[in-house]
């Protein structure tokens, strides 16, 4: 029976293992890294600027897994546009640090304001949210509508509360979610990236850098935090109240996304009825980088219009 018992400790300790021996976010790691650091109350935030200095802020939001370089074809469209585009990783992706802890509305405003504060923006910003992202972006325009010049959201977020499914589960379940989600997300989000390999994209070998993301330690960890905190809220009460306040709303949806499905939009429309929504048809999730040329004739025609 011990070897029963041993076989078990071992399939107990390898996720645990694995994470431990992933490759820890440091200095080093960083020194390649395009763009620049700011030490900020939570930790070091990897950002990066773009377009012309006097141009009309654009601060763009990555989503639950994808970094900052998700935006590279869209902040390129918006450079061209005029915008001067600010571009940085969440806590736990990309280059920044990987606090422990919730990642809940108050975490991810945090970071945001200070990151905006550090760089001394102030108002009148174009705030763009992509996934998760367009969680965060409503939180913070319906936070300070008075600081948003109009807000973009692409593939959002915060239309229903994600607590269903393994996922739901493990985030929620103490201990044995923890190792559920170091057992099983891997292969999940491998398994997500390989049905979209063959996708036309605007960032150069994405698939892989998004895979290459699993090999750093606390990013399984941060998606777990993320999907308990942020995402298992419904943003309903933040978008009523961007309609109370009147702030200019353009969400763009791909007709074919699996993660944010088009019901989405019949919520939208309820909550707040002067929201300009558009579908992008054939494009799923990765609508950004598959199809960048649609999303920023749209963000141009909406740009135009709010100003």
């Amino acid at each position: 029976m011990i070897w029963v018992y041993l076989v078990l400790a071992a399939i107990v300790a390898t996720p645990l293992i694995i994470e431990a021996t992933r490759k820890p976010m440091t200095d080093k790691a960083r020194a390649q890294a395009p763009g620049q650091f700011a030490q900020l109350s939570q930790g070091i935030t990897h950002y990066q600027w773009s377009g012309p200095e006097n141009g009309p802020v654009a601060v763009c939001i990555h989503g639950l897994t994808t970094p900052s370089f998700v935006w590279q074809g869209i902040a390129k469209g918006l450079v061209r546009m005029g915008f001067r585009v600010l571009v940085y990783d969440l806590y736990g992706r990309g280059y920044s640090d990987r606090p422990r802890g919730a990642q809940d509305r108050a975490f991810f405003l945090t970071q945001l304001n200070d990151l905006l504060k550090d760089q001394g923006v102030d108002d009148d910003i174009t705030v763009i949210g992509y996934s998760m992202g367009g969680s965060i972006a409503t939180v913070f325009a319906a936070t300070h509508p008075q600081r948003v010049h109009e807000l973009i959201l692409l593939a959002p977020a915060g239309m229903r509360a994600l607590t269903g499914g393994i996922l739901g589960f493990a985030a929620r379940t103490p201990v044995i979610g923890t190792w559920l989600m170091l057992e099983l997300y891997p292969a999940i989000l491998r398994k997500g990236l390989k049905a979209e390999r063959d996708n036309p994209t605007s960032v150069p070998g994405i698939n892989d850098m998004q895979e290459a993301e699993l090999n750093w330690r606390g990013f399984v960890p941060a998606v777990r935090a993320s999907i308990a905190g942020l995402l298992s809220e419904k943003l309903q009460a933040d978008h009523e109240k961007l309609h109370q306040e009147e702030v200019p709303l353009l969400a763009i949806f791909g007709s074919t996304d699996n993660v944010i499905p088009l019901s989405s939009v019949e919520k939208l429309k309820h909550w707040n009825s002067d929201a300009h929504i558009q579908v992008i048809e054939g494009a799923g999730h990765g609508l950004p980088y598959s199809h960048t040329v649609d999303v920023l004739e749209q963000i141009n025609s909406f740009s135009q219009q709010s100003d």
